[in-house]
């Protein structure tokens, strides 16, 4: 069993439109606008990154916007919901505050937490579940302290088949802590928001089909390359196929597809988000990858504008 994951790190998700998307995390959520970069694969789409006040491992939302991408079809094979927390009591507050943007939202209740689920600009299902949890938000968003998400709180995955990605999971750090319908909740080290993975068991439904909404890949965290080097090398050992370490500019990367054909990431915290601009002014600039450099004049005026991010205090 891995003993180096540390819960998860970010979830990267298509969008269709950046200006529509940014909106979204920035104004309706209110998260930070992190880092507004490129695709590493396609520099002339954008990644844009949400998170915290500086991009803790765990806070983090990113999205692919390709331009009038069509949306992709709900199945198996993928991340059903990604889930953010939010303060206990905070989810009536929620639901008037997303009714106000014109979102409408559900409530639910899953292994004794009330939770509001509703859909985003791509229509993505997201989560929003009442947690204890004693992380700092970002609170230049326009969201008060007792309503602000905390960060990622967990994601569910719709398998067709349970038990080869129950098996995957207990290798990587996560037991089962509970089961409801057809779900089952996974968790490593504390077990608390941040550290949680729900299996949604689905035989019923057809295969997904990627596009706009659609999760690309959920990302876990490790400490930094030594760690990473002994996950890649435990999950070969165990039959995976993994790719060689890419650097990502604000973490190092590895990936690997599970036996239900959803894509995993693991993501080192090292050297995170600032290793190329302030933490005042994280994703105010257009921050290129340095093989993408010579593209700056032609991506600033070609790319969708963004409105300027707010800056964090000193």
């Amino acid at each position: 069993m891995l003993t180096d994951i540390d819960g998860l790190h970010h979830v990267t998700s298509l969008a269709s439109g950046a200006r529509a998307n940014d909106d979204f995390f920035t104004r309706v959520l209110g998260l930070r606008r992190i880092k507004t970069t490129v695709n590493f694969d396609n520099p002339r789409v954008y990644h844009l990154y949400y998170g915290d006040r500086i991009g803790t491992p765990g806070t983090v939302m990113t999205y692919f916007p390709f331009p009038d991408a069509s949306r992709g079809t709900p199945g198996t094979g993928e991340t059903g919901h990604v889930a953010f927390s939010i303060p206990p009591r905070s989810a009536a507050a929620w639901r008037e505050r997303l009714r106000a943007a014109g979102v409408e939202s559900t409530e639910e209740r899953l292994f004794d937490e009330t939770r509001l689920v509703f859909a985003g600009p791509d229509g993505e299902r997201l989560v929003l579940v009442e947690a204890e949890d004693d992380r700092a938000p970002w609170l230049e968003g326009g969201i008060p302290p007792n309503m602000a998400i905390r960060g990622l709180h967990s994601v569910s995955l719709r398998v067709a088949e349970r038990e080869p990605m129950m098996k995957l999971l207990r290798f990587m750090g996560f037991e089962e802590t509970g089961a409801e319908g057809s779900v089952t909740r996974h968790a490593d080290g504390p077990g608390t928001a941040g550290h949680i993975v729900e299996l949604d068991h689905r035989p019923d439904m057809a295969p997904a089909q990627e596009g706009a909404g659609s999760v690309h890949h959920v990302a876990f965290r490790t400490a930094d390359r030594a760690s990473q080097t002994r996950i890649r090398e435990a999950l070969e050992q165990a039959g995976h196929r993994v790719t060689e370490l890419r650097d990502r500019d604000y973490f190092f990367a590895i990936y690997f597809r599970t036996p239900a054909g959803i894509l995993f990431e693991v993501a080192t915290d090292e050297p995170g988000f600032a290793r190329d601009e302030p933490v005042e002014t994280l994703g105010q600039s257009l921050c290129l990858p340095a093989q993408h450099a010579h593209l700056r004049e032609e991506l600033e005026r070609t790319l969708e504008p963004l409105p300027e991010p707010a800056s964090a205090e000193a």
